[in-house]
């Protein structure tokens, strides 16, 4: 019998990159943010998330970091574990709660409580099934309350061979990254701050319920719901009281979409963000307020016809005083910090310049924001919650991530609409080494939504494209936000009841090209031999409609997570039966409408190479849409090459595995550098 080898092979080496996922994976890997910043109840003290990629071990880590507001004491870790998320504070300032996983059982979700400035263990004080959001304290720090998702017993059986079949009877069963949540609702619970008991339900049954903020005597919670039979057709939600008897009181009356409740200091008043009419989108979302005991509504912000439901991530609005509320709204490409004043005069911006902040804090006079640029990753700042002063910096994430990555800085500019009625705003990002005597590839992004924005914020996909050697060019053309309310309603469908506008690919479609059309004039270094174009979701639907609408004017078009049947995507996708409000009447009413509006009519005329990319699990685009392109494209024996990435849904570019992040952006710079090649 042979011996047994003296020693172990040395494990080979992983093989090497290619140069277009070492570029990814340096854009994406080095990543290191701050996210979730939460302020002392004195004002002195801010704990935040910092979230970082590892791609060895292929996941995302975050932790709770503590910081002096005056930066006194520089910011550092206080929590280890894998997951840590949502500091909260008690109100004394003694102690923080935050959200993990660290419970034995895999998938569990857990709720700690850390001593601050004083010894002591980090007690468990809830331990759920199934994730907890949405952490408060109780004024008077006796409850913290969150938010979970309750299991139907059918989750009990060890797999889907023993389980009951689900009884489906409304819409909006299954979400897109959460899957079925029809049998698993969103519940509102509390549980005693000392940790002791079990969490309590105030809100069992079939209904879900949407944030959590206390009434200043501690005796119950604002929440926001559809807790009426008819929701899933008439897509009103619902501001509610809920005490801690678990008696639930609505305040507004299904006459709109309201969410984000914040009851004021002396308990009289709750405000709120949404819109009336909810068989309408895209609105310009508001800030409300309604008395504490329901009635009539009334809007404080429409002297700001901005929307302050942002693309870069939306918060309750946060009292500065009896009148004055902090809340941020989008502006043509900026996000940032307003005041609103219950006398409805005009929002006064508190942060300036090209920013973005992405979510924000306010305790004693201090406020704490997280924003970032479009060359600097997100960090945490502090500033007066009087304005007084300039704002301090926290954190140093973005000089670090530049010194490791070094990303590009663009061009904003403006373009005027084809029909002349408005201008566009546009940004172009050069490529990494640039030289103005040469001509380079040019790579048209067009975003999601359609009712989002492209703006001053750090974007990954930007910049790998340009450290590829792409200039990069986007915009955010009629149908988007950071506008006018009336820029978002441009593209409604022709046959909408309130406001009939022009449908999607129409006005939309002339300023992607109006953008195309003026950058290749007015930047010489743009080759016009030589476009690509690439979006995802709504930017699919568009990147399919120029394939087969301008096929001449594109070298090479990749359409991801797209829309490219409307018809069959108001029957397959989570949100089916909601794009009525976009479009006007319901795709059974008015077929030949989505089908005269779906890119895939078009399939005849594409004639340049198009990419798809598809994730198996998106259920807000669902894979046959990308199946039946590549069928048609196949069929017609056109260049069409089709990827599918198993396990992710549709955030897959902004959220999917560090690995699939990566594979994905070395799959598109693979297939532009081979068509847009000089």
């Amino acid at each position: 019998m042979p011996s047994a080898p003296s020693s172990l092979p040395a494990t080979p080496p992983a093989p090497a990159l290619s140069r277009h996922a070492a570029i990814a994976e340096k854009i994406i890997g080095n990543l290191v943010q701050a996210s979730s910043p939460a302020v002392s109840p004195d004002g002195r003290q801010v704990a935040f998330v910092v979230t970082r990629v590892d791609f060895a071990k292929n996941k995302y880590f975050s932790h709770v970091w503590l910081a002096d507001a005056d930066g006194g004491r520089a910011a550092h870790p206080i929590t280890g574990g894998e997951h840590d998320g949502d500091p909260t504070w008690s109100p004394d300032g003694a102690s923080l709660a935050f959200t993990s996983r660290r419970s034995e059982k895999k998938g569990d979700a857990t709720l700690h409580v850390l001593p601050i400035g004083t010894p002591g263990e980090t007690r468990t004080i809830a331990t759920m099934k199934d994730g907890i959001d949405d952490v408060a304290y109780s004024p008077d720090g006796r409850w913290i309350a969150f938010v979970s998702r309750t299991q139907h017993e059918r989750y009990e059986a060890e797999d889907d061979s023993w389980r009951s079949p689900r009884k489906i009877q409304r819409f909006f069963t299954r979400l897109n990254g959460e899957d079925w949540v029809f049998d698993r609702p969103a519940h509102i619970y509390v549980a005693a701050a000392d940790g002791t008991g079990a969490p309590r339900n105030l809100t069992p049954g079939e209904f879900q319920h949407d944030g959590i903020a206390w009434l200043p005597d501690s005796s119950g919670v604002a929440t926001a719901s559809q807790r009426h039979d008819s929701w899933d057709r008439d897509l009103a939600g619902d501001l509610f009281i809920v005490s801690l008897a678990g008696e639930v009181r609505a305040l507004t009356g299904q006459t709109g979409t309201y969410t984000n409740a914040s009851p004021s200091p002396n308990g009289n008043e709750v405000a709120f963000m949404g819109s009336d009419n909810p068989d309408t989108y895209p609105q310009n979302v508001r800030i409300g307020l309604v008395a504490a005991v329901g009635g009539a509504h009334r809007w404080l912000s429409g002297e700001l016809d901005r929307t302050f439901e942002t693309t870069a991530g939306t918060q309750r609005p946060q009292w500065i005083s009896d009148d004055t509320l902090l809340c941020t709204a989008e502006d043509r490409g900026e996000t940032h910090l307003y005041r609103v004043h219950t006398d409805g005069r005009k929002p006064e911006t508190i942060t300036s310049g090209p920013i973005t902040v992405k979510s924000f804090d306010l305790g004693g006079d201090t406020i704490a924001y997280c924003a970032g640029a479009v060359d600097a990753v997100t960090d945490v700042f502090v500033r007066s919650a009087q304005g007084k002063g300039e704002p301090t910096r926290l954190t140093n994430f973005a000089d670090g991530y530049r010194s490791v990555v070094s990303p590009q800085q663009w061009e904003r500019f403006t373009v005027a609409c084809a029909d002349g009625t408005d201008e566009i705003d546009a940004w172009i990002m050069r490529p990494a080494d640039f030289d103005a005597a040469l001509k380079y590839p040019v790579v048209l992004n067009v975003h999601g939504g359609p009712h989002t924005q492209y703006g001053e914020t750090f974007f990954d996909e930007a910049q790998i494209q340009a450290a590829a050697g792409f200039v990069v060019l986007m915009c955010n053309p009629r149908g988007g936000s950071g506008r006018e309310q009336t820029w978002g309603q441009a593209i409604l469908g022709p046959n909408h009841p309130r406001v009939p506008g022009k449908g999607w690919g129409s006005v939309d479609l002339d300023d992607l090209m109006a953008v195309l059309d003026d950058t290749l004039a007015r930047y010489t270094f743009c080759d016009a031999s030589r476009v690509g174009m690439q979006g995802g979701s709504y930017g699919g639907y568009m990147a399919t409609l120029l394939a087969g609408r301008h096929s001449d004017r594109f070298k090479a078009i990749c359409s991801e997570r797209s829309v490219n049947n409307l018809l069959t995507e108001e029957f397959t996708a989570d949100i089916a039966t909601a794009f009525r409000i976009e479009h006007g009447l319901t795709h059974l009413e008015d077929p030949a409408e989505y089908v005269r509006m779906s890119p895939i009519q078009f399939v005849r005329d594409i004639s340049c190479p198009m990419l798809l990319i598809h994730s198996e699990e998106d259920l807000r685009c669902p894979i046959s849409q990308a199946e039946e392109l590549f069928v048609a494209m196949r069929l017609l024996h056109k260049d069409v090459t089709f990827y599918r990435f198993p396990g992710e849904n549709h955030e897959l570019s902004r959220s999917g595995s560090p690995i699939h992040r990566r594979q994905r952006a070395e799959i598109i710079l693979d297939f532009f550098a081979l068509h847009l090649a000089a």
